[in-house]
This record gives structure tokens, C-alpha cells and sequence, in this order.
């Protein structure tokens, strides 16, 4: 799945909440219809099978409920994407990543062998399909992500190269794949950021640490081992860059993975680099874009929407733009691509009440013309406006009512952008004040989750509603087989 995130650790934000977020994309041509839903501990199963790879795993006994955003046709798997735990433990998986025929070599991803004749199946591994199921319900801390996937990997292996994000009340832990069965993470730092573009990404590592407390940096226990077996280290000093070691250099990653790091970086860190002209200290071609940058100021939630939404504003490379170079335009593969499914921005905080600690914000369709609303996935149920998404278009389900406004907004950019930006500001606006007066009742009990979810919902469904009529107004008076002169 081609996809973008973004960490940003609790120092690092404005609010002193930890911030996973990623845009889960849908492959070149696909899109795939979405919804909000909960697993209850009594409908999670306790035997998985993988629809797509086989893979059979008897899960524990003892699941927590969780939010999911599961795919509404159900024939390739659930897709989790993204999720909340009754522990306000959150999870997003995954961002698929790049990587190296060195790595493949030498740790070959496991491919399903179907039974043909007398030959016995062989199931594969595990990957996004299965991930938020197997993971999410048994975890107490970010920490324990990494730990339980970790033994997964090792266990049933993967079939596709992926990195996922776990965060709780303090920490965010970031976990990328290696090969079919290896894995290394790292802390995110908490004064810090990071943005991961479909490309592998760490670029130093600790073994002393995470062979010992484990304090920032975990591993596969022979990962170490595994480099040197297969002189995958390819640094000059004693600094170990697991992106030289495990990641690709291709020079589609300059058209499709690394502009969209640079440009998050240009955006957050305007002057503590060069981004643009001939001594840039980054371009968009540049294969040494950190792993995590210092933020100039603290980030906002609107912010992070703004990046993951962005399709190279203010350069020569916005598709929408009509001055510059028309070469330029559209060169790189978008932020906001129109095929994205959903955006989730899981924000948890350590200082409030459990109820409210953590929010769920998320969006559907392209970002560019959408807008994000909270959920509090502590609460009982989902409002149906957001969970009754069919494979049937229906404006009345948040899902496709977002999918019509992007599609054709964008034919008609300049007109309808008035629209979608008072849309973003009046939504984004209400649920910033839902999420304040949810944890005022908090503090004097007197909170009521799903009513505060319904309310929400109702606000949403309003605003939507209206924006599309907006929209479908004003890109109905410019058809082309418009006329000025009216009927007698």
C-alpha cells in the first residue's frame, strides 16, 4: 500500500500528546471503501486465518476492545489500517517500505505455496491485512507493540516490507521489517518528528542499547549477527545506517518517496535548512533526508493534517498550480494523493482521564478536500454516520459523501477551494471544541462518551452535507453544454 506518516513526539507537540498519523492509500487504480468500526473482546478471534496468505495463528484468550478501520469488502481481509485499545494504546500499520535484492537474499519474504495436485500448501506470512487484528488487542504500552510483533515476525514471518507505529502516553515506538523475518525499532525521540514516505527510513542505530536495556533501539535478537553474516553493512565510520544496510536507493524513490520527505521537512523546518536552489542542503532527490528532525515549533494537529494533505504547495511541483514551468507540475507523486482511503491521527496524553486521554481523529477520501474529525474510541459504539459504509455510493455515509466532493473539486480546483477551505476551518473548528468540552465533563464527571461521539457525528454529517451541495453547484454551472440565454 502506498502510503505516508507522520510521528511527532509529546515534546514535539503543542499539547503534550503523543501523534501517529498516516495516510492509508490504496494501490495505482484501486480505492478502497472504508468505515470507522469496534471490535468487541467477544467477536475478536480466537483462531486467524489470513484470507490472502493462509496463515493460521491461535490468538490469546484475553483480547482488549479496539477501534479499527477496516475495508467494506471483506474478500481480500480486514485491513485494519488503524486503531485505539481500551488501554489508549494506539497502533497504525502499515507504511509499506523499500528495501534491497542484498536484504532479499538474504532473508527471502515468505510467499504462499497453494496446493496444486498431491503438493501440500505453504502458507505465507502475515502483513497489513492481518496486522491490527493480531496486534492490537494485547498490548498494554507502545512498547509491547513492538515486542508481541516482533515475536510474530520471527514466528510466521511476512510477505511484504513494512514499518508500523505504536504509541501511548509518552512514548511512540517505530518498527520497521527486514526481509521475511528480522525487524529493528527505534524510540521516536520526544522533542522530535518523523516522516516516513514509502521508503525505508532509520538511519542510525544502537546495538550496544538494544542488545542491553532496550531503552530506545529493539531487534530481531540475531539482527547483528544477520548484517555481518551478509556484509549488509555498507557505512565508512562505527555509525551503523540501517537505511544504507536495508533500504533502497532507486531512482523512482526521487519521483515517489523522497519529495514527500522534503517537503515535510520544508514545511516544519523552514529555516534550520536549505531546501530549495543549487547549495540546497536537501532537494527532493536527496537519499540522506533524516529520520527525525528538531521542529522549529511545536506541531499542531492542523498541521499534521496540512502535510499529509499537501501536494507541493508554494513550489513548481503543485499539480493545481497555473504559473511556472507546466513541466514542473505534477513531477512528484503527491502527499495527498486522490486514492487515499483514510487518514487516522491517533493523539494520546498522559495528563488527562482515561476516558478522554485519547482521541481518534480521521478523515476519508483525498485530504486535499477533506477534513478530519474526533472520535473518542472509549466510548460504546460508532455513530452510524461514520460506520454505514456500503460498496453502493450513498451521500449520506461520511465515506462517499468525502469521495464526491474530492472528485469533483478537483476538476474544478479554483472554484470550489473557497468551499473546501471554509468546510475544513468550520469542522476541524467543531471538533476542536468537541474535544475541549469532552474532557471539561471529564473533569466534573459528567461525561457521557457516545452522546459526544453522536453530537459529532451529527455536526459532521451537516457540514459535509452542505459542502457537497456547495460543490455540486459550482461545478454544475460550468459544465460544458452550459448556456447563458434561459427559456421564455
Amino acid at each position: 500500500m502506498a502510503c505516508t506518516t507522520l510521528l511527532v513526539g509529546k515534546k514535539a507537540s503543542n499539547d503534550g500528546s503523543t501523534m501517529i498519523a498516516r495516510n492509508d492509500d490504496s494501490p495505482g487504480g484501486r480505492f478502497s471503501a472504508k468505515k470507522l468500526a469496534i471490535m468487541e473482546p467477544q467477536d475478536q478471534p480466537r483462531h486467524y486465518k489470513s484470507v490472502l496468505s493462509h496463515v493460521e495463528i491461535d490468538l490469546p484468550d484475553n483480547p482488549l476492545r479496539y477501534t479499527y478501520i477496516p475495508n467494506v469488502d471483506k474478500s481480500k481481509g480486514y485491513w485494519g489500517a488503524a486503531g485505539i485499545n481500551s488501554e489508549n494504546v494506539g497502533m497504525t500499520a502499515t507504511e509499506t517500505i523499500t528495501t534491497n535484492e542484498r536484504v532479499m537474499a538474504a532473508d527471502p519474504l515468505v510467499e504462499l505455496i497453494e496446493k496444486d495436485g498431491d503438493k501440500e500448501e505453504v502458507p505465507g506470512g502475515i502483513g497489513e491485512e492481518d496486522l491490527v487484528m493480531i496486534v492490537l488487542p494485547y498490548i498494554h504500552s507502545a512498547r509491547e507493540g513492538v515486542i508481541r510483533l516482533g515475536q510474530l515476525l520471527e514466528k510466521y514471518g511476512t510477505y511484504e516490507n513494512n514499518g508500523i507505529a505504536f504509541n501511548d502516553g509518552n512514548e511512540i515506538w517505530w518498527l520497521e521489517t527486514i526481509g521475511g523475518h528480522h525487524y529493528i525499532a527505534r524510540r521516536v525521540p520526544d522533542d522530535r518528528y518523523v516522516v516516513m514516505p514509502n521508503q525505508f527510513g532509520l538511519d542510525n542505530f544502537d546495538f550496544e542499547d538494544a542488545y542491553g536495556e532496550k531503552k530506545e533501539h529493539m531487534c530481531s535478537p540475531d539482527l547483528k549477527e544477520f548484517v555481518e553474516k551478509n556484509h549488509l553493512d555498507l557505512g565508512l565510520d562505527d555509525k551503523f545506517n540501517p537505511r544504507l544496510a536495508f533500504g533502497s536507493h532507486a531512482d523512482s524513490d526521487h519521483i515517489y518517496n523522497t519529495p514527500r520527505a522534503w517537503f515535510i521537512g520544508r514545511y516544519f523546518n523552514p529555516r534550520s535548512f536549505k531546501w530549495d536552489g543549487d547549495d540546497a542542503d536537501y532537494t527532493p532527490s536527496s537519499d540522506d533526508i533524516p529520520w527525525s528532525f528538531v521542529p522549529e515549533r511545536k506541531i499542531t494537529l492542523e498541521e499534521v493534517k496540512y502535510a499529509l494533505s499537501s501536494y507541493y504547495q508554494g513550489t513548481p511541483y503543485n499539480p493545481y498550480a497555473h504559473n511556472g514551468d507546466a513541466s514542473m507540475r505534477g513531477a512528484f507523486r503527491p502527499i495527498g494523493i486522490s486514492r487515499t482511503d483514510d487518514l487516522a491521527v491517533l493523539t494520546i496524553r498522559s495528563d488527562l482521564p482515561k476516558e478522554v486521554a485519547s482521541v481518534e481523529w480521521f478523515s476519508f477520501g483525498c485530504n486535499a478536500f477533506n477534513a478530519l474529525v474526533p472520535f473518542f474510541p472509549q466510548g460504546g459504539k460508532v455513530p452510524e454516520y461514520y460506520s454505514n459504509t456500503t460498496l453502493d455510493v450513498d451521500s449520506n455515509s461520511f465515506y462517499w459523501a468525502n469521495r464526491l466532493i474530492a472528485s469533483m473539486s478537483d476538476a474544478h480546483f479554483n472554484m470550489t477551494a473557497i468551499h473546501i477551505e471554509r468546510y475544513q476551518d468550520a469542522l476541524q473548528g467543531a471538533g476542536r471544541l468537541a474535544v475541549k468540552k469532552a474532557e471539561l465533563a471529564a473533569m466534573q464527571g459528567e461525561l457521557n462518551l457516545d452522546a459526544a461521539n453522536e453530537a459529532m457525528a451529527a455536526t459532521a454529517k451537516k457540514l459535509t452535507t452542505d459542502t457537497l451541495g456547495k460543490v455540486l453547484y459550482a461545478t454544475s454551472c460550468l459544465m460544458k453544454n452550459g448556456f447563458a440565454r434561459s427559456d421564455n
